[in-house]
């Protein structure tokens, strides 16, 4: 990426460099893309700066499923899983489906379920207990599901490295099928097939994929099976119909949007927008989602509500939401699942008031640690990671919170920033036996510890990620596609950008720049939120928000800054108030534009 500051913004108010996301050359290809294609220059511009040659710029805003799915086959061991999924619909076998307790855990076992219930089967879906039985199937649950009859268990978002349960599974006598997406290591554990795009022998590029997109092609190769063996097409379940599930579940777990999950989630959307699936209608409704539903109301309106369930209350209601075809229970469903969430929510903020203040406290007035590592002794451990997400958010650096019970064992989940690898310091930490387990990937992870070893865990992410960690902080800049007057923050504009969309984990959503614009009015809304009115040189304004930026330096800069010109940078948006539609402009950060 070109280092060329925009707008000469060196250190803005929250500490970071304004750079071009376009290099010369990048300018030069948007160039061609405007010339070749026709398309507006705002456009181009988001295009080129993401990697699309001029070549591929109509594919990548129409993209398919057909030009963009893989052929199942080319994931490991996918013949053999379906191949025995085909075998259960053939003499319709008890099956259970053993999934994780999020959101990609929920739709993955939701989207398998209403597919092999197409058939007449009726699964068993079992979601463990967050606290009582942590991550994976274990060899309890293992063991329920074979004495229950099940003779087919099949684990999605999960068992890859569950060599206890999966062992059980075989001395019980019932075949497991592993669909997962999870990083291992060389050995795997006992099973009729592991298809996992991140296991080391797994050669087909689709590494990226969530779990929903492993079950997803799954089905397509199940389908596949049975054809081949003289089933007819119209007698094999609309697969397309169910990628609604898909959507949510790619972008609740915030997998890369490239590829095949773009396609995943644009025709997903879609789908939903349909309202086809009962469960997520009813959730819409309750959560008062107005307007059609987007990949903001997945991740931020529906996903949360999805997830309550197995933070702070029965794992098993995400699933059995996605499921259910009756009106009324999915009501219930939604209710109870949006009382919940209300209920971590307020969990949630007085936890992250308790972690502020003991950041606050280690901070002081100068730099602080690098690595943030949060703590507390009635803290929920199913609202951690939020804890730890809420602190890197507002502090911009990696960040752990730990719930420890009372008998001194610790429940964290650590998070992280681009170019940090949270997830191999953790590991580093478990093999020098300061953590008791722990695992994650580059951005996310999880661990336990004894009280006792904090105090080593605390001086062993110093030492191991102090120096990289603030280097990064430093060094961090913020790239921006181009600059708008807030006269041309318009719905043209938004449609533009929206068409190159849905954005998200690697695929960033377009930043713009609203140069020399005056803070004619801030002040906070909400829960530490900074809404600001911006007015152009030419008397034009904009309706602006800096979300949970409260007690943040970019949120002060406003609050402080009335009257004053200054450069905002941040995304435009589409608002819904009343029926009535607008656009707004969410505030990423701002820098004082001089005289």
């Amino acid at each position: 990426m070109s280092e060329r500051l925009f707008l000469g913004v060196e250190a803005s108010a929250g500490g970071r460099r304004w750079v071009h996301s376009l290099s010369e050359r990048g300018e030069q290809l948007a160039s061609q893309i405007v010339q070749t294609h026709g398309l507006p220059d705002i456009l181009a511009r988001v295009l080129s700066a993401r990697g699309i040659a001029p070549p591929d710029a109509l594919r990548f805003l129409a993209p398919t499923i057909r030009d963009l799915m893989p052929d199942p086959s080319s994931l490991t061991d996918m013949d053999a899983a379906a191949a025995r999924l085909a075998d259960a619909v053939e003499r319709r076998e008890p099956v259970a489906i053993f999934g994780d307790y999020d959101v990609d855990g929920a739709a993955s076992a939701a989207l398998l379920w209403r597919y092999l219930a197409h058939f007449g089967l009726d699964p068993v879906i079992r979601i463990p207990d967050r606290i009582t039985e942590g991550y994976g199937p274990n060899p309890e649950a293992i063991g329920e599901l074979a004495a229950a009859g099940a003779r087919l268990i099949v684990t999605v978002d999960c068992g890859t490295t569950s060599f206890e349960a999966l062992e059980a599974g075989r001395t019980a006598g019932v075949d497991v099928v592993v669909l997962d997406h999870h990083q291992t290591g060389a050995s795997l554990p006992p099973a009729v097939a592991i298809v996992n795009p991140n296991r080391q022998d797994d050669l087909s590029g689709q590494g990226h994929l969530a779990a929903v997109g492993v079950v997803f092609l799954t089905c397509a190769a199940i389908s596949r099976e049975l054809r081949r063996r003289g089933r007819r097409a119209a007698d094999l379940p609309d697969i397309l119909s169910m990628l609604d599930l898909a959507a949510l579940a790619t972008i609740c777990d915030v997998v890369p949007l490239t590829g095949f999950n773009r396609a995943l989630v644009v025709k997903g959307l879609s789908v939903m927008r349909a309202q086809g699936n009962a469960g997520l209608r009813a959730l819409a409704e309750v959560a008062r989602v107005s307007g059609p539903l987007d990949p903001y109301h997945l991740g931020f309106i529906l996903g949360p509500r999805i997830n309550a369930g197995g933070r702070i209350g029965e794992a098993h209601l995400g699933s059995r939401l996605l499921t259910v075809s009756d009106a009324n229970e999915a009501t219930a469903l939604a209710l109870q699942l949006h009382s919940l969430n209300e209920e971590r929510q307020a969990m949630e903020r007085h936890m992250v008031a308790e972690a502020e203040a003991e950041v606050a406290a280690e901070i002081g007035a100068g730099e602080g640690p690098p690595v943030l590592v949060a703590v507390g002794a009635e803290w929920h451990p199913g609202i951690v990671g939020l804890i730890a997400a809420r602190l890197k958010e507002r502090h911009r650096r990696p960040a752990f919170a730990i719930a420890f019970d009372p008998s001194g064992k610790g429940s964290g989940s650590g998070r992280s920033v681009p170019g940090f690898d949270i997830g191999t310091l953790v590991r580093g930490a478990v093999e020098a036996g300061i953590l008791e387990k722990g695992g994650g990937h580059r951005m996310a992870a999880g661990l336990t510890i004894r009280r006792e070893s904090l105090g080593a865990f605390r001086a062993y992410v110093e030492t191991h990620a102090g120096t990289l960690a603030a280097d990064l902080r430093k060094g961090e800049a913020l790239a921006i596609d181009g600059a708008v007057s807030a006269m041309g923050l318009t719905r043209g504009l938004l449609d533009h950008i929206e068409s190159a969309g849905p954005y998200g984990s690697g695929h960033a959503a377009p930043v713009l720049a609203l140069p020399r614009h005056r803070v004619e009015s801030s002040g906070t809304v909400g829960t530490g939120h900074v809404r600001a009115t911006l007015k152009a040189q030419d008397g034009a304004t904009i309706s602006a928000i800096a979300f949970r930026a409260e007690e943040t330096d970019v949120g002060r800069a406003l609050l402080d800054h009335r009257n004053r010109l200054v450069h905002v940078a941040g995304t435009p948006v589409l608002e819904r108030y009343r029926g009535r539609e607008s656009v707004g402009f969410r505030i990423i950060d701002v820098a004082p534009a001089g005289l």
